[in-house]
């Protein structure tokens, strides 16, 4: 079984088209994708997470 695919977060940032600043006032409220902390404090987010997070907008746009 193939390991998920981790995004850095400024892959992350460009694929949404939003700041480092305003992702982390989002994610102070809890409202982005689940984020991995690595042992090292860089962050991860796992490709199915974000695609999912992604749909979950787009159906509380409707």
């Amino acid at each position: 079984m193939a390991r998920p695919q981790m995004l850095k977060l400024p892959e992350v940032l460009t694929e949404i088209g939003m700041s480092r600043a305003a992702f982390y006032r989002m994610r102070a409220r809890k409202q982005t994708p689940r984020i991995v902390k690595l042992p090292n404090g860089q962050l991860r987010v796992r490709r199915q997470d974000l695609d999912a997070w992604l749909e979950s907008c787009e159906q509380h746009a409707a």
